[in-house]
C-alpha cells in the first residue's frame, strides 16, 4: 500500500510539469511484466529445437508451447478460475516443468510441493492454500490419497489428477484405475484447445506461485510471489549465472524448490533444452553429462558431494557449470567438485526471494591462488546480484550495518524487487520478517568482509553459544569435510552444564572399499583440534550410516539437535 501511495505522488508530481500528460503510461508501454510470455517466444524462435528430455520423450518448443496452451484450456473447462490455487506433487518428469508454465496461463495461481512431506503436512499445505487440484505423481498417489482423508468434513477437497510417466509417452487417453482421480495427465491435455488465449496477469504484482518454505511444522509459511518478481528473478539468474542461447540443462535441482530457483522459465526465455530427472543418481547424471554433452545444472551442496565422492566418476570431457545454493557449501567439497572438471558457482537465496540474490562473483585475480584459497574465498556468498537493489548485515540491536571486517556478527537483510509479496494468511509473519517495510530480515546470522563479500555463518536458531562465545556450526562443518574419511558432516549445539552448549558433530563415513581404515570419534576430535580454536572442537561426535535430509539437500538439524539433546 505504502509503495503504491509513492507511485501516485511521484505521477502527481509528474503531470506539474509542462506537457508531461502526454508522456504518461499506456497500454503500449505498460505491459505487466511477467515470464509466461517466454514460452510464446520460444515457440518462434527455437521451435524445432529440443525443450524437453525425459527416457524416450523429447518434444520441441513449439510442441511444448501447444501442450502447455492445451492444458490451460483444460484447467479453464474444468473450472478453475483467476486467483485459485492449483497444487502440484510430482519429481522433475516433463508435465512438472510443462506445469510451470499451464497452470499460470490458466489465470491460476501455481503452487509447487516437496515430494517428501508426510501426509499431516501435505493436507496441511492443502488446507491452508484452499487448493482447487492437484496433479499427482503416480509414486505420490497414495500419499495425497491419504492426506485428503485428513480434511475435516466440511471441507471440500480439491480434485486430483494422476501424472504417469507410461501416459507421457504414449499420449492415450485413461481414466484412473481409482474413481479417486479425475483423470490422467494426458487425458485431460487431450482435451484442451491448442490455439486457447493464455490469461495474462491484469497486475504484474497479481500472485503467481505460492511455495511453502515449512515441511517441519504445524504452521507452514507459504511465500507469495508476483509476476513481477518472477520476471526480475529469471533475468536476473541469466545474466548473474551468464547463460548463454540454448543451454543444455539437466535437472539435478528439484523444481519443486523456489521453482527450481525459476529455471524453467529462464530455459524457455535461451531455448535451452530441459533434461528431466526423477532422482539425483551420480552414475546416471554422469552417463547423461557425456552423452548428452550437458553444460548447466544446479544443486545443492550435497549433490557437490555425492558427485565428487562417487566411484562412477571418469574426468569430465567438457566443462559443466554447476550452480550451487542453499547451505553454505564446505570449502573442501568445493575443491573437489571442481577438480574433477566442473566450474561452480555459488550464490545465496530464499525461498521469500525466488532464488539467488547474491552472489560470489568471481575475479581473476583469485585464480592466481593456490586451490584451498580459492575454494575458501567461493565458499562466500559474495555480494548482490544486479537485479537485487541491497543486501546487508544489520546489528540486531541498532539496525545500522555491522562493520566490513569479516568477524562482526548480524542478521542478513535483503531488499529489491524479487522480495515477496507476504506470507500467505500470515499478516503478523509477514510483518515480523519485514519490518516496517524497509528490509526483509533473512534469519540468517553473517558477516561482512573487508572487500564487501557477505559470509553466512549460520542460521541464528543454529548458532552455538559455548561459555559465552559464538561458534558457527558451518565452519566446524567445512573442517570435517577435510578429513579423508568424512562422507557428510553437521554440527548442532549440545546442552552442557557448565558451558551452556557444546558443538556436538554428526558425521557419516565413505564407504568400506574407499577407506583404508574407519577412524575413531578421538581421532576426529584431535583432527579438528589441529585446525580449529579449542573452544569450537567438537565435545562429542556421533557415527551415522547416512545424515537426515531434505529433498533438497539439507540437512535436517532439528532432528540432530533433538539426539544431542536426548544424550545429555
Amino acid at each position: 500500500m505504502n509503495q503504491t501511495i509513492s507511485v501516485v505522488k511521484e505521477l502527481l508530481t509528474f503531470l506539474e510539469v509542462p506537457g508531461s500528460k502526454l508522456l504518461l503510461p499506456n497500454s503500449v508501454n505498460s505491459n505487466p511484466l511477467t515470464t509466461l510470455g517466454f514460452l510464446e517466444r520460444a515457440a518462434v524462435a527455437y521451435s524445432d529445437s529440443p525443450s524437453v528430455v525425459y527416457n524416450n520423450v523429447s518434444y520441441t518448443w513449439s510442441q511444448t508451447h501447444r501442450r502447455c496452451l492445451r492444458m490451460a484450456s483444460s484447467l479453464t473447462s474444468l473450472g478453475v478460475q483467476r486467483g485459485q490455487v492449483v497444487s502440484v506433487v510430482a519429481p522433475n518428469v516433463p508435465s512438472m516443468y510443462e506445469l510451470q508454465f499451464a497452470v499460470l496461463m490458466s489465470g491460476a495461481v501455481f503452487n509447487n510441493i516437496n515430494t517428501r512431506l508426510d501426509a499431516n503436512i501435505l493436507s496441511t499445505l492443502l488446507q491452508h492454500s484452499e487448493s482447487k487440484l492437484v496433479f499427482v505423481d503416480h509414486q505420490s498417489s497414495s500419499l495425497i490419497l491419504e492426506a485428503i482423508s485428513l480434511f475435516p468434513r466440511n471441507t471440500k477437497p480439491p480434485q486430483l489428477v494422476l501424472i504417469d510417466d507410461e501416459m507421457e509417452s504414449s499420449g492415450s487417453k485413461s481414466l484412473s484405475s481409482t474413481v479417486d482421480f479425475l483423470d490422467h495427465y494426458e487425458g485431460i491435455l487431450e482435451d484442451g484447445d491448442p490455439k486457447f488465449k493464455w490469461v495474462r496477469p491484469k497486475s504484474e504484482w497479481d500472485p503467481m506461485v505460492l511455495n511453502y518454505t515449512s515441511g517441519t511444522t504445524s504452521c507452514p509459511k507459504g511465500v507469495s510471489l508476483s509476476h513481477r518478481a518472477t520476471f526480475i528473478i529469471t533475468m536476473n539468474a541469466l545474466v548473474d549465472w551468464s547463460v548463454p542461447n540454448q543451454p543444455v540443462y539437466l535437472w539435478t535441482l528439484p523444481i519443486f524448490h523456489a521453482n527450481g530457483w525459476s529455471f524453467p522459465w529462464g530455459m524457455a526465455a535461451v531455448g535451452g533444452t530441459n533434461f528431466c530427472l526423477r532422482k539425483v543418481d551420480p552414475p546416471l547424471i554422469y552417463h547423461l553429462i557425456r552423452k548428452h554433452k550437458v553444460t548447466h545444472m544446479c544443486g545443492a551442496p550435497v549433490v557437490l558431494n555425492m558427485l565428487s565422492n562417487s566411484r562412477d566418476f571418469e574426468p569430465l570431457d567438457h566443462p559443466v557449470q554447476i550452480l550451487t545454493a542453499g547451505s553454505p557449501p564446505p570449502a573442501p567439497v568445493l575443491s573437489r567438485t571442481e577438480s574433477m572438471g566442473f566450474e561452480v558457482s555459488h550464490g545465496y537465496g530464499l525461498t521469500e526471494t525466488g532464488g539467488i540474490v547474491v552472489s560470489c562473483v568471481w575475479k581473476k585475480e583469485w585464480n592466481k591462488l593456490p586451490s584451498t584459497e580459492r575454494a575458501r574465498l567461493k565458499s562466500r556468498q559474495g555480494v548482490n546480484t544486479v537485479a537485487l537493489a541491497e543486501a546487508d548485515v544489520l546489528d540486531p540491536k541498532t539496525g545500522e550495518s555491522v562493520k566490513y571486517d569479516g568477524t562482526t556478527v548480524g542478521e542478513v537483510a535483503l531488499r529489491g524487487g524479487s522480495v515477496m509479496l507476504g506470507h500467505l494468511k500470515d499478516t503478523e509473519g509477514t510483518s515480523k520478517c519485514m519490518r516496517e517495510n524497509r528490509w526483509f530480515y533473512t534469519g540468517d546470522v553473517g558477516v561482512i568482509h573487508p572487500d564487501g563479500y557477505l559470509e553466512i555463518k549460520d542460521r541464528s536458531k543454529d548458532i552455538i553459544i559455548s561459555g559465552g562465545e559464538n561458534i558457527s556450526s558451518p565452519e566446524i562443518g567445512s573442517v570435517l569435510y577435510s578429513h579423508p574419511a568424512v562422507n557428510e558432516a553437521a554440527v548442532v549445539a549440545k546442552p552442557n552444564k557448565f558451558w551452556g552448549e557444546t558443538p556436538c558433530a554428526f558425521v557419516s563415513l565413505k564407504k568400506d572399499g574407499e577407506l583404508t581404515r574407519i577412524p575413531s570419534e578421538t581421532e576426529i576430535i584431535l583432527y579438528c583440534r589441529d585446525k580449529l580454536p579449542h573452544y569450537m572442537v567438537p565435545k562429542t561426535v556421533v557415527f551415522q550410516n547416512e545424515l537426515p535430509k531434505t529433498s533438497t539437500g539439507n540437512v535436517q538439524k532439528f532432528i540432530l539437535r533433538e539426539i544431542a539433546k536426548a544424550m545429555s
